[in-house]
């Protein structure tokens, strides 16, 4: 797995004057159906939390463990979703952009607002707060690893929910993502209603999905 994530963009921040430093990741970018989420964690540094790692690390077991913990001991947890339709009219990477607002502005609700973002790879437009942008976050930082693991249990728990309203598709088993069983479920039951209709693969006009 390699070396875990630190609290070293967090102190940094916090040297500078932060006091609710929140990482910010997304789940779901590269799926062919059901939403993109992302998550928004306010960790308290006089009370870490063990074993946090980039959510892809981690089984399943161990993922649904901490994200009760995460959400019994972070000071604030926020949750953002854009859902497929959306996704196809504004495009993959503006609605992960949008989940991940919505995810900072649910904090304020939830604990606090958050005066310094880091956030796996991307930055908010438009959004005075200091952020920082960092490649590989979720395996570097240990408030984005926690947001990571947030964003993917959430959504994995929505995607088994849509596997029982929309039988047929394998959503429980590959989450919407474009294995070999989920496009051969797609040639033969067509596009379900919480399919990304813009994406490639999903129709013949449809868009190259991003991972």
């Amino acid at each position: 797995m390699g070396q875990p994530p630190t609290w070293e963009y967090e102190t940094r921040a916090r040297e500078r004057g932060a006091r609710a430093v929140a990482g910010v990741d997304e789940a779901g970018r590269g799926p062919l159906a059901g939403p993109v989420v992302a998550a928004a964690v306010i960790l308290d540094p006089d009370d870490p939390i063990d074993g946090l790692a980039d959510s892809k690390l981690l089984s399943p077991a161990r993922r649904a463990r901490l994200f009760e913990i995460i959400q019994s001991r972070a000071r604030a947890v926020g949750v953002g979703l854009v859902p497929p339709g959306e996704i196809d009219r504004i495009n993959i990477l503006q609605a992960t952009l949008r989940a991940m607002g919505q995810a900072v502005d649910a904090l304020a609700g939830r604990g606090g607002a958050a005066d310094h973002l880091l956030i796996d790879a991307l930055t908010l437009p438009g959004r005075p707060l200091p952020q920082e942008g960092i490649v590989k976050g979720d395996r570097k930082s240990v408030s984005i690893a926690a947001a990571s693991i947030i964003a993917k249990v959430t959504r994995d728990r929505i995607m088994d929910d849509l596997d029982a309203r929309h039988p047929g598709y394998g959503f429980a088993v590959h989450k919407g993502y474009p294995t070999a069983a989920h496009r051969e479920a797609l040639m033969r039951l067509g596009p379900s209603p919480v399919h990304r209709r813009s994406f490639r693969g999903v129709t013949p006009a449809g868009a190259e999905a991003r991972a």
